[in-house]
């Protein structure tokens, strides 16, 4: 099968190739896909766990790409839950070879069933960016209907879901972002909308949750804007600037089979809508990776158009 690879963690993007692999086993749990579309996170290639395993052993050639939709081909020993044929989408699993490739190995409880009716490059849009805001506003922020929320990235691909989802909780959305997003961020349901180029983060005033992507001194700054009893939530890094009468939150992401099915339900019926930009070949996936490269919505890459499910 044709793969994404990387080798090199010095070289980069400019190490990045495509190039034939094994055709992947099923371990125990596991389920085969046929990947029709594949996300990916540009950051990946600084990641400890691209490059090497849960024991800390190199793991290259090893292939980027954690988010997926596509068919099941082949169902690992004792994997319940799905059956082959049946189209999935969701969150490969960080340290194993993920979803750049025509074939990829999952955990069963990573993935969820796709309905018939979603186009599988939205639903490859969808597993870390929804999860991650899911996760990031209610597991972790406990944000309920009434109170503000301050959404760093409000017009990204993981903002923009959750100004999405806090606005549907009945919640007041202050969104921040490049001058260039306000339009969008205004659009997606944002009451307020900071130019964090030109504007005063400090103008945003106190909100019951901040919840940040962006790290560094916007992340440090976000602190002294949490309400008294209120929550700094990051998916950037661990916060060294904490709110002084508040909790501080630094989380990843990780696999729900059944909010992945009620997101899915969400994008079905309108009330959700994923931000996609480019869709591009497996071949073009190392360009896409680039750095500096700004292109508005996620990048997805289709990976197959057969339908079939088969092995090729």
């Amino acid at each position: 099968m044709q793969a994404i690879t990387v080798r090199d963690r010095d070289a980069g993007v400019a190490g990045m190739s495509l190039t034939d692999m094994p055709y992947p086993h099923a371990a125990e749990n596991d389920v085969i896909v046929r990947v029709h579309a594949a996300g990916f996170t540009p950051g990946e290639l600084d990641w400890p766990a691209t490059w090497t395993d849960r024991a800390g052993h190199d793991r290259t050639p090893s292939v980027p790409g954690h988010e997926l939709s596509g068919v099941v081909v082949e169902l690992g020993y004792g994997t319940t839950g799905l059956s082959v044929g049946q189209r999935v989408f969701g969150l490969a699993d960080w340290a194993r070879d993920g979803t750049l490739a025509e074939f990829t190995a999952v955990e069963a409880r990573n993935l969820a069933p796709l309905p018939a009716d979603i186009d599988h490059t939205l639903a490859a849009a969808l597993p870390i960016s929804g999860l991650t805001a899911w996760q990031g506003l209610f597991d972790h922020g406990r944000l309920t209907t009434g109170q503000t929320v301050l959404i760093h990235g409000a017009a990204g691909g993981v903002g923009s879901i959750a100004v999405q989802l806090a606005r549907e909780a009945g919640a007041r959305v202050i969104g921040t972002g490049r001058s260039s997003a306000r339009e969008e961020a205004l659009a997606l349901g944002v009451d307020t909308f900071i130019d964090l180029e030109t504007g005063k983060l400090e103008e945003a005033g106190e909100a019951d949750l901040v919840f940040d992507v962006i790290g560094g001194d916007i992340l440090d700054r976000s602190a002294a804007l949490v309400r008294p009893g209120g929550t700094l939530v990051t998916i950037a890094m661990p916060p060294t600037v904490r709110p002084k009468d508040g909790r501080a939150v630094f989380f990843v992401v990780e696999p729900d089979r059944a909010r992945l099915t009620d997101l899915a339900a969400r994008l079905r019926d309108g009330r959700l809508k994923p931000v996609v930009g480019a869709v591009r070949p497996l071949a073009e996936a190392p360009s896409a990776f680039a750095p500096g490269k700004r292109t508005p919505g996620r990048t997805i890459i289709r990976v197959t158009e057969d339908g079939t499910g088969h092995r090729s």
